[in-house]
Parts: C-alpha cells; structure tokens; sequence
C-alpha cells in the first residue's frame, strides 16, 4: 500500500511499529517456552543412570525412558499444528505449558519405573508443540532482520542446556533425580502464568476473520512500542483471502460448540492439503528431508561425543567410570553446549544479509569441513574438538531451517507445516543411537561419520533445491 493511503496491510503496520519493546517482551516469553523444552530434553542425559542404578534397569530399560520422549514428541507433533491452526497460537501454548509443567512435575513422584515412562510420554507429547511459540514469536516480527532475530531465539535452547547441566550437576550429586526434575519443571510454569497476559497472534486473528481483534492487538503493540499504526483500515494483500476469511467469522466464533468444532476440523484439512499441493509439495518433501538429517546428525553427534568423553567409544578401554568421568562428562556437555553459540552469530550474520538457502549452504559447507578430518585417525582432544565445531555448524543450519520453515508456509497452515516437519525430525532422533552409539561402541567411528558426512552433502543438495527464497519476503496468509 502507498504512503497516505486509507488501508494497509499486516505486513505494513509490523514494519512502521519495528522491533520495540513488546516485541523484546515476546522474545523473552517464546524464549522461556524454547528453553523450558531444552531443559526436559537435556535431563535425558542425567537421569538416566541414576535411574538404573535406583531401579536396577536393564540397558533397555534405561534407553526406553528417552525413547518414549520422541514417540510422544512423534504422536504429538502434528495434533499441536492442528490446534494451533484452528484456535489459535496462543491456546496451543497454554495447553502445551500446562501439559510439560504437569508431566515434568508428576514424573518426579514417579513411584516406579512404569509411571515414569509414562509421564514422560506425556511430556514427550506436550514438548512436541514447542513449535508453536516459534510461529506465534514470527507473527509479531516486521520483516526487517527478521531471520536474526528468529535465530536469536534459539539462543534459548542452548540457554536452556546449559542451566539444565548446571543444575544437574549441582543438584544430582546432592539431592538426587527428583528434585531435578521439579526444578526443571518450573519454567514451563512460569509460561503458563505469562500467557494469561499475552495477545494471540494478529496474523492469525485476521486470516480467521477476526479483523476487529487483530486491530486491537497490534494497536496494544503500537501502545507498548509508543508507535503509531498506520492510517486507514487493516486489509490482506490478498482480496480472496480477506472474502473467505470474513465469511467466517461466525462460524469461527463458535469454537467450543460442536458445529464450531466440526467447521475448525473440516477447514483445518482443507487447509492442510495445501501442504501437499503442486505449489508447495517440493519444498515439504525437502523440509522433511533436511529436518530429518540435521535432528540425525545433531543428535547423532552429540552422542558421540558423549560416549567418546565417557571412554565408552576406547576400545581399548574397559575401566569403569570414576567421579572425575562424570565431572568431565559435565564439563564436555557444558563445552558442547556454548560452543553452538558462535555458530548461531555465524548464521544470523549472514541469513538476513545472504538469504536462508545461502546461509545454510555455508555451514553445511562448514560442518562437512569439521567433520571429514575424522576419516583419519585423530588424537582423543582433535576427536572432540572436531565434532564439538561440526555440532555447532549444524546447530546453526538446524536453526535457520526451522526460520525458513516457519516462514515459507502460509499462516493458515503455519503450524501444521512446522508440527509434521518436526515430527518426521524425530524419527532421525530414534534412529541416530544406532550408529553414533551402536558403531562408536562397536569401534567404528570412521563408519560413522562418513555417514554423518554423506548426509551433510545431500541436506546442503536439498537446500540447492528449495524453489523460494524468503529473506526480506512478506509472509504469506494463504
């Protein structure tokens, strides 16, 4: 729309309100539902064998606590897309914190090993939607630098290994699994309380219909950013979306009734369909492939580095693990953790200034020059030092995906797209002990990471084949 015109668009209020202070508030709030989801997956690591020693589990047995995790997370991921979709970002954040707090808290009564799986099942299922606080943060981000600042919360996830490890490290030795597990359910508790004061997404409000709404949301933004909305009447770029949007506004409304609910339903995979249209098959079929690849090799390595620290990828190695192996296991975590920070600046550097596909063929690039020297017999330090730099341009490539991601599909099926993506993820998240623990134990590390390498080729071809560029790109509502 011109300057001085009587309408204007999503996009165009976003860009005249900036990056203020609301939108510092909202990268606070999505940060702590990021970090409280970092947190439940990094105590994975901890508690496991405190468990087995406290339960006499079988090696099986201890692996089934994490695995539940990810077939929560799997079941999970497409039913908070829906939700999302359907009744919005901000009901799909209150459900997920409600069900990870109550999950995270009960699981620390577990009275025994089957009430415990079960729990974390649980979680596993509420941490699956952690998705949606990324699309509610982007829905209130102007276009400008947004791939910064969308990398710039993901920062919280790696803030949230590292307080996880810290406390484990703290609390474990001390005071045992459970109170670590109250302790880490608390930040889930603190969104929960948040929410309640948190607007839903305008963009979302408006491809429902709901312009009335949307209008005062991002009049409560230009109050806190003591900016101005633009002049006139909010519109869509899209006249067929602003029609079918405003017609159903009553059924929309209708949300908690039965025929609200069937509407929410039948529209929501009409939606979904578009997913799988001609417009947009390619790039979903890329999107899982490269989510599949970066959760493999991210997961992957961080296993590996784990197991090597530990002495259980020396074959020459059968000592049994000492105080100060467990020290050093903290610290190699707390060392692996941070050192995905430069590669999160690396990355934010370039992905507003180059473009997301750019970005991440440069630190596929990256990743494969850290990683291929282990082809070669290394020292034990040169090891872990390569595969601490690989995780951490992997790491910068898995962030910008999910900013691509997020930003390539339409708002109405924003959550779904980015819920089934994350969902195909974890099965790389299942698959990777096989070979990061599985080989590494069996003295195979060479195996390994010409795997890890050959998938790091074929994401950097899928990244080639992404057919849109969404760097400095309005989003789209349909």
């Amino acid at each position: 729309m011109e300057e001085g015109s009587s309408e204007y668009t999503l996009d165009e209020a976003l860009s005249r309100l900036g990056f203020g202070t609301f939108q510092v508030y909202a990268l606070l709030f999505s940060g702590i539902g990021y970090f409280s989801d970092a947190m439940e997956m990094s105590l994975l690591s901890f508690i496991g064998p405190a468990l087995k020693s406290e339960w006499s589990l079988t090696p099986i047995q201890e692996s089934l606590i994490t695995t539940v995790v990810f077939v929560g997370m799997l079941c999970g991921a497409v039913f908070w897309g829906l939700i999302a979709d359907s009744f919005g970002r901000k009901t799909g954040i209150q459900i997920v914190s409600l069900i990870v707090f109550g999950a995270g808290l009960l699981s620390s009564f577990s009275p025994n090993y089957v009430s415990l799986l079960i729990f974390r099942l649980i979680l596993g299922f509420g941490a699956s939607g952690g998705h949606v606080f990324v699309s509610w943060f982007l829905e209130f981000v102007p276009r400008s630098n947004r791939g910064a600042w969308m990398l710039g919360m993901s920062t919280s996830w790696i803030l949230g290994e590292v307080l996880e490890t810290l406390l484990a490290w703290l609390i474990m030795p001390r005071f045992g699994w459970r109170l670590l597990l109250i302790v880490s359910s608390l930040p889930s508790f603190t969104v929960l309380i948040l929410s309640g004061f948190a607007p839903e997404s305008p963009r979302y409000l408006f491809m429902k219909g709901r312009r009335h709404e949307a209008t005062t949301a991002l009049e409560k933004v230009a109050q806190i950013n003591r900016k101005q909305l633009p002049a006139g009447t909010l519109v869509s770029d899209d006249p067929k979306q602003l029609e079918v949007a405003e017609s159903s506004v009553s059924e929309e409304t209708d949300l908690l009734s039965l025929r609200g609910r069937n509407f929410g339903l039948r529209k929501w995979l009409q939606d979904a369909h578009q997913l799988v249209s001609s417009d947009l098959l390619r790039t979903t079929l890329l999107l899982w492939a490269l989510d599949f690849s970066y959760t493999f090799i991210y997961y992957g390595i961080q296993l590996m580095i784990s197991s090597l620290s530990s002495g259980q990828g020396d074959c020459a190695s059968s000592s049994s693990k000492s105080d100060d192996d467990v020290d050093a296991l903290y610290v190699t975590t707390l060392v692996t953790c941070l050192a995905e920070l430069p590669g999160l600046v690396l990355a934010a550097l370039l992905v507003d200034r180059f473009g997301r596909k750019i970005c991440m063929e440069t630190v596929s690039l990256l990743t494969v020059v850290a990683i291929l020297p282990l082809l070669w017999p290394q020292t034990g330090t040169a090891t872990s030092l390569l595969l601490i730099t690989a995780r951490m341009f992997n790491s910068a490539a898995f962030s910008t995906l999910v900013v691509y991601s997020e930003e390539v599909y339409p708002t109405c099926v924003r959550g779904t797209g980015a819920g089934v993506m994350s969902g195909v993820g974890r099965f790389g998240g299942i698959l990777c002990p096989i070979v990061a623990v599985g080989l590494v134990r069996g003295c195979h590390l060479t195996a390994a990471v010409g795997l890890f390498g050959s998938l790091i080729v074929l994401s950097g071809a899928c990244v080639m084949l992404f057919p849109f560029e969404t760097k400095g790109k309005d989003l789209f509502d349909t």
